[in-house]
């Protein structure tokens, strides 16, 4: 059988339908027959729902904007008449919903291509797309619909317009076309959140909030030609930072029951598919690298994009971990607190972590609040919930969190090399020269490490008194999953003195164990690198590692000792006399 089609019987008829990569118009993944899960209960689920403007938050490529593209084609006049785009989907089965069909006035815009480095780029991008869906409706000039007053302004709605005009805009065309077909607007805004997370990145935060704080609060809070509204994006981002006026918002998060099965495959979805394409030997396998995205009250929902490539290329890979950017996830982790680096290690280990959670990501707070890096994590979909309980008595609900799958480990595995071989092959020949026992190079390599990277770990704003602690943190992450399948690496779980230790324990019994202790330079109590080398291997000494790897049947000859001393990007490694 052809690995990229599957054969379906409809009314006698053979079908072929083909699994196509990235295709996020619905018109036509259903004109070209193209692999397709039926989501249409959820056009009947929202529509029941009267919800005036519903924000809804998934992980990035999880059909949010397919489905989006579906509302489009099942409500907008544009589409009357269209029953081939719907037949044989459950919403067909609705007779109600047959006659709604192509009813409405649709307004339908992305932010999705919005990732620009800095704020006039950003809102030039989002003028433009504007600009464009103007230009879909200039059959709006002929005749006498607009005033001339009217006909200027709509011709001069661009990617050059001020501020004020691209913050009325969308309710303008609204109502245009409120006058035009005599029934309110639909308005669809798929990805509304990605300028935000773009400009937190990029560091213009604040004035992206403020230009999209207006036009939300013109467009869905004060507009009289408003019928409903969906928008959808990664995160829920703070009513203080553009929401603070939209007071009659229903927002769907992971968490909430509502829709919870709309977006993503479940995995009777997933195992049909499976069944399919003849492939239903592979469903553990695929379960075990796809699996454990937890929406509501369902579990076992899978990431589309990787369940839809495998179909394709029938090969296990992070496909959803490799698309867009992961450079916030990235950062959050690379420049976090010592603390954070900890727990993250914890995940690393197929552990979980516990945090209260906030759904209300306030960006500008996410170097300063603890658990607001967990929170954005979890809303993205690299984090899922493992328990969940209610503490009555601080009023705040307690998540226990872990990875979501293989797949994001070996994705966050990935990102962790890199922040190493950014800096060219230093790092591996480090990690060889450990290996090898061989103190020179260590030291040689060790501070050509610090030197390419040791910024890399700091905020890049301001200097830190955490900064030789966020890189060793971060040098640990690297030891994990450069050593991982031949050590067990353990980390002393206190911190934010200016030591950490760290102990190395074979998982063969030809490897020998180590243990490093990370100290930094105090003018005040030592005299030299030197000196402070020698107070890290002292305290080793002062650790009963050393008997709890004995205890392990490890002999004394195979417990390496190292101290690690730095100041500023400067690094030497001593080693205690065995």
């Amino acid at each position: 059988m052809d690995t990229d089609i599957i054969e379906e019987r409809k009314g006698g008829a053979l079908t072929v339908r083909t699994v196509g990569i990235g295709h996020q118009n619905f018109e036509k993944v259903r004109m070209r027959n193209i692999f397709y899960v039926d989501k249409t209960k959820f056009i009947k689920e929202w529509w029941e729902s009267e919800d005036e403007v519903t924000l809804i938050t998934r992980p990035r490529r999880f059909g949010k904007t397919l489905n989006m593209s579906m509302l489009e084609n099942f409500f907008s006049v544009e589409y009357a008449g269209r029953a081939e785009l719907f037949e044989g989907l459950a919403i067909w089965d609705e007779e109600i919903y047959r006659e709604l069909q192509g009813t409405w006035p649709v307004l339908f815009v992305s932010f999705a291509g919005v990732k620009e480095t800095s704020f006039p780029k950003a809102k030039q991008s989002i003028c433009r797309m504007i600009g464009e869906l103007y230009r879909k409706y200039d059959f709006l000039l002929k005749g006498d619909l607009l005033t001339e007053t009217e006909r200027e302004l709509y011709q001069n709605v661009s990617m050059y317009m001020d501020e004020v005009t691209a913050a009325s805009s969308l309710q303008t065309l609204a109502g245009y076309l409120y006058r035009y077909y005599g029934k309110k607007v639909i308005i669809l805004l798929d990805e509304y959140d990605t300028p935000m997370q773009e400009a937190y990145v990029h560091g213009y935060w604040e004035e992206i909030v403020g230009f999209i704080r207006t036009m939300f609060n013109v467009t869905f809070k004060t507009n009289p030609y408003l019928e409903r509204a969906v928008m959808t994006g990664i995160t829920r981002v703070s009513k203080e930072s553009i929401f603070s006026d939209l007071n009659h918002l229903e927002v769907v998060t992971t968490t909430s029951d509502k829709y919870e099965g709309a977006f993503g495959f479940t995995e009777q979805e997933v195992f049909a598919a499976l069944a399919e394409y003849g492939l239903s030997e592979q469903q553990q396998l695929v379960k075990s690298w796809y699996d454990g995205f937890i929406f509501g009250q369902v579990s076992d929902i899978y990431n589309p994009w990787s369940i839809i490539n495998y179909l394709d290329k029938r090969k296990l890979d992070t496909y959803w971990a490799n698309t867009s950017s992961n450079s916030l996830a990235g950062k959050l982790i690379r420049e976090g607190s010592p603390d954070i680096k900890m727990k993250f290690e914890e995940l690393l280990r197929g552990g979980v972590l516990e945090a209260v959670i906030d759904e209300q990501i306030v960006f500008s707070q996410l170097s300063a609040q603890k658990n607001a890096v967990w929170s954005l994590l979890l809303a993205s979909g690299y984090l899922k919930t493992v328990e969940y309980r209610f503490d009555e008595p601080s009023g705040q609900g307690i998540y226990r969190l872990s990875l979501t799958n293989k797949e994001v480990r070996i994705m966050f595995e990935n990102m962790i090399r890199d922040w190493f071989y950014d800096g060219g092959d230093s790092y591996s020949c480090f990690i060889r020269a450990f290996l090898m026992e061989d103190l020179d190079a260590m030291n040689e390599y060790m501070n050509r490490v610090a030197m390419s990277t040791f910024r890399y770990f700091d905020t890049g704003k301001q200097p830190s008194g955490e900064e030789p602690e966020r890189f060793y943190h971060g040098f640990v992450l690297g030891l994990m999953v450069e050593l991982a399948g031949r050590y067990t690496i353990l980390s002393n779980r206190e911190s934010g003195f200016g030591r950490y230790d760290v102990v190395l324990e074979p998982l063969r019994a030809v490897d020998d164990a180590y243990i490093l202790e990370f100290k930094v330079y105090s003018p005040r109590r030592e005299s030299s690198l030197e000196e402070t080398v020698e107070n890290a291997l002292l305290q080793i000494e002062k650790k009963p590692y050393e008997a709890a790897l004995k205890a392990k049947g490890i002999e004394d000859g195979r417990i390496r000792k190292y101290g690690f001393a730095f100041r500023g990007k400067e690094v030497l490694i001593g080693q205690a006399q065995t």
